[in-house]
């Protein structure tokens, strides 16, 4: 039993189940909900018109104004604490050569990007694409864009992985 809960929460992350599923949730969650906007609600207001394009316009207008509102007032302590964070988990990562830590650095460099594509896509809504086909179109693109964000984090997590099993498990 005891091997069990163990082996259950071990922190040899690239060969954890545990990893793996919580990388697979995270970019499917980051890719279903743009920007706070779940994707049915985009495609139905795409499909039906009116009242529901009134809504979407809404909430992406308060989700963009929310990501906007924290950049603008707390940008240098969220610079300074990510800057932090980052290098802690490079130096644990790579220098003292801690898994755990490599493998948070794998799955937090790719989100503190897209976090930066929100900011992005949230500054052209408020500059103008918020209404209409031009919010449909921006919401296409930052869809897309953390999609495509979302494979080559996954593909590079999952190239240095084997990379690392490979070298550190396998004797000789």
């Amino acid at each position: 039993m005891f091997k069990l809960i163990t082996q259950m929460v071990d922190m040899r992350s690239f060969s954890s189940l545990w990893f793996w599923l919580a990388v697979a949730v995270y970019w499917s969650l980051s890719s279903h909900w743009v920007l706070g906007v779940p994707q049915d609600m985009i495609h139905r207001a795409r499909r039906l018109g009116g009242e529901a394009v009134h809504d979407l316009e809404t909430i992406v207008r308060i989700n963009s104004q929310r990501i906007l509102f924290y950049a603008r007032e707390a940008h240098v302590a969220l610079i300074a604490i990510s800057a932090f964070i980052l290098t802690v988990l490079l130096l644990l990562g790579f220098a003292y050569d801690i898994e755990f830590a490599q493998a948070l650095l794998f799955f937090f460099v790719p989100a503190v990007i897209q976090a930066l594509l929100a900011i992005r896509s949230s500054r052209l809504i408020e500059a103008g694409e918020g209404r209409g086909e031009a919010l449909f179109r921006r919401l296409f693109r930052h869809r897309i864009t953390t999609q495509m964000l979302g494979m080559v984090a996954i593909f590079v997590t999952g190239l240095y992985g084997m990379y690392h099993n490979l070298t550190t498990l396998l004797p000789g």
